[in-house]
């Protein structure tokens, strides 16, 4: 359909949608409290009366009914997209449009042109849901909705035409490892060789892109994780979902934008859960100066642990983790790579493949830090052939590497190789 008569189409949409809601909401102001029932009832009988009720078809009539529904009781356009457990991420530019990610490629959602009010009404009942304030002075915020999803807001001026929102999904069900086996993400013998690494106390970093599968990867190693120890886990917005985890707690960063509140950061958080007796710490993604405390836990006897960072590569996320601590402290590269190199055990690099299948492209082993550069021993690699008649990546993973510090795994007792 050409762009223009689409634009002329959805603006006459929007204009029937907001005559019919303001009817709506006019009839539930005479009702003091009002069930889910009571509003589809009100909205029925409004659309009965409707002059629209003739021009359009009973599909359409029904998928307007919901839609005044959700924008009333729910989340908007946004619900029977959340709904959805194909869609993955929800991209909301504006009025111009709405775009999906399914399967790891982006799609325009045809009937997602929704009105500049709507948008704005929208973002103050997500913030409202999770306690943050938006607005000119504070124009950025994360917040997360009921089912876990990470939302990240943009309104004016650094959204220079209307609100923007970005929504990471996350699957209503726990994926596990042989979930991961059976999109063929990683090997059995690597799923092996991680499990006996976690269960030894292995540090562990996960590095990737957006969107490469970092938190999955770490929801899975957590499960590893013997059911016996005390975990904490501390991120900037809730998205790890570990289970069957007796004695866990999880923590949370606060953004300073929480009117008469201060900030709570990472930082903070690490430094009270090393006051909570942790076994582990499970650090969802570290991006400034945190980095130095995270070090500091991985160095001074919290064995296990993991977290993870955007990185293109093993070597490009260890540049950055030297850089994200010079963000914090004026000390020798020498001193910051002795740590690192001390702290970190196993690097697991992500990725996505032509075919858009999130992979572990390769795990290396921190092999110390030698003439002043941090030494890595590459373990699996990910190796390419070519891709198939359907469209998918063939490849294999490949192991280039023995493990050479195997003292947690003997201490463990796992070291049966």
């Amino acid at each position: 359909m050409d762009r223009e008569v689409s634009d002329v189409m959805s603006e006459k949409r929007n204009e029937t949608w907001k005559e019919l809601k303001e009817i709506v909401l006019e009839e539930l102001n005479f009702l003091e409290e009002v069930t889910d029932e009571q509003v589809l009832e009100v909205i029925d009988r409004v659309l009965r009366k409707s002059r629209f009720q003739h021009n359009i078809s009973l599909d359409k009539r029904c998928a307007l009914r919901m839609e005044l529904f959700y924008s009333i009781r729910k989340l908007d356009i946004l619900e029977q997209l959340l709904e959805d457990e194909t869609v993955t991420e929800i991209m909301i530019n504006g009025e111009n449009g709405i775009f999906l990610e399914r399967e790891g490629r982006l799609e325009d959602f045809q009937e997602g042109r929704i009105s500049k009010e709507r948008l704005e009404e929208l973002v103050i009942r997500i913030t409202g849901m999770s306690n943050r304030m938006i607005n000119e002075a504070s124009p950025l915020t994360d917040a997360r909705l009921e089912d876990g999803s990470r939302v990240h807001v943009a309104v004016s001026p650094v959204a220079l035409e209307s609100p923007v929102i970005t929504i990471r999904k996350f699957p209503k069900r726990a994926i596990t490892l042989e979930d991961l086996l059976e999109k063929e993400s990683l090997s059995p013998e690597i799923a092996g060789f991680l499990k006996k690494a976690v269960q030894a106390k292995y540090n562990i970093f996960v590095s990737g892109s957006t969107g490469s599968g970092k938190t999955t990867l770490l929801n899975v190693l957590s499960d590893f994780i013997p059911k016996n120890e005390r975990i904490i886990t501390i991120e900037d917005t809730a998205e790890l979902q570990i289970r069957n985890v007796p004695n866990l707690v999880r923590l949370e960063a606060r953004a300073s934008v929480v009117e008469g509140c201060r900030e709570i950061s990472i930082r903070d958080l690490l430094r009270a859960s090393l006051r909570m007796r942790p076994d582990r710490l499970v650090i969802g993604e570290v991006r400034g100066a945190e980095t130095v405390d995270m070090l500091q836990a991985f160095n001074t006897g919290h064995q296990g642990s993991m977290s993870t960072g955007h990185g293109n590569s093993t070597r490009d996320m260890l540049y950055r983790l030297e850089t994200m601590v010079l963000m914090d402290m004026d000390i020798p590269a020498m001193a910051i790579r002795r740590q690192l190199a001390s702290g970190i055990d196993l690097m697991i690099h992500l990725g996505r493949l032509r075919d858009k299948r999130r992979v572990i492209l390769e795990i290396s082993e921190i092999d110390g830090c030698t003439d002043g550069e941090i030494v890595t021993n590459l373990l699996y690699k990910f190796q390419e052939h070519g891709m198939n008649k359907d469209g998918k990546v063939e490849g294999q993973w490949v192991k280039t590497g023995v493990l050479r510090h195997k003292e947690k795994l003997q201490m463990a007792g796992l070291d049966n190789d």
